[in-house]
């Protein structure tokens, strides 16, 4: 394993990172998902990606990751989770207001059985609450030691801005870490949020490098989704469908050659090739198989030539 680290802070997070979205309290039985945390962390993955709105109900899937962690040391590895999303019916089970912000951290620490989370984002903006109150509740957390840095998942760029102005100025802890979508298919972050966070010291902790599966190659053009894969299941396959277009298909096919050419896998270079850039901390993979990880892993090793990166960006821009 490789490590960076995370934007200009003093922590250093494995370039691969699991996530437990769709997996873990939800799909993936909990015996096997304990067999995947183990896998990742006897190959050197430091950081464990959660949400409180993870699994088939709030904090089942920070359940598991809690569980699974439990044998290993504490400091030894690298714990998030977020909130925004509603995790209930109340007027106030949900958003970015101190009130839902504490309560749901101190639930959350509960659920992973820990005292502490290394990372809190903010999981989407919320623009019913003040951003002053956010990040004053998120500030007054990491005083108590409850959370050590912060970070946002899927901000637009002028709030992002307006969160780093006000930080600066009001004197708070500042956002160390950005969780975005990036893949192949999916690089509107390159434009405005990269440079922002950049020249703000914030690393990229990029979510679905592998742009939900599309990029392992399992969606063949003209056939039915593979059984039990997310395109074929019910709950989640809405987060696929966006991908599964005849183009992408159409260049999956000439991004499997490259990969062959090179003796390595289409998953393997989908995640150099979001590896590329040293603005990304860690990419986020999901898995529900341990086998599926050590193939994953590997990417770390993969140093693409220039030639390699030219003709990827001919196929994506085909």
């Amino acid at each position: 394993m490789k490590y960076r680290r995370l934007g200009k802070s003093g922590v250093k997070v494995s370039e691969i990172a699991l996530g437990s979205w769709l997996t873990y309290g939800t799909v993936t039985e909990k015996e096997q998902a304990i067999a995947c945390v183990k896998q990742a962390y006897d190959l050197g993955i430091n950081h464990f990606d959660c949400a409180n709105v993870y699994g088939s109900v709030p904090h089942a899937a920070e359940e598991v990751l809690g569980e699974a962690l439990a044998p290993y040391p504490r400091e030894s590895y690298i714990l998030t989770t977020k909130a925004f999303w509603p995790v209930g019916d109340g007027v106030n089970d949900r958003g970015l207001s101190r009130k839902h912000i504490v309560s749901e951290v101190e639930k959350s620490l509960r659920a992973l059985g820990v005292d502490y989370v290394d990372i809190f984002y903010c999981h989407r903006y919320d623009p019913e609450t003040d951003l002053e109150e956010t990040l004053r509740a998120i500030d007054d957390l990491i005083t108590q030691g409850k959370i050590l840095y912060a970070g946002f998942s899927e901000w637009p760029a002028h709030n992002i801005a307006e969160g780093i102005r006000l930080q600066k100025e009001l004197g708070l802890h500042k956002f160390v870490a950005s969780q975005p979508v990036y893949n192949m298919f999916n690089r509107y972050i390159e434009s405005a949020v990269i440079p922002l966070c950049d020249e703000a010291g914030i690393g990229q902790v990029v979510f679905s490098p592998l742009a939900q599966g599309v990029l392992t190659g399992k969606y063949k053009r003209g056939q039915q989704a593979p059984a039990g894969s997310r395109a074929a299941t019910d709950e989640v396959k809405k987060f696929v469908e966006g991908y599964l277009t005849d183009d992408n298909l159409a260049r999956v096919e000439q991004l499997e050659g490259v990969a062959k050419e090179l003796g390595i896998t289409l998953p393997q270079l989908a995640l150099a090739w979001v590896l590329r850039l040293p603005s990304i901390s860690s990419a986020l993979i999901g898995a529900s198989r341990p086998e599926q990880i050590v193939e994953n892993v590997k990417a770390v090793e993969v140093e693409l030539e220039e030639s390699v990166l030219e003709k990827i960006e001919e196929i994506l821009k085909s």
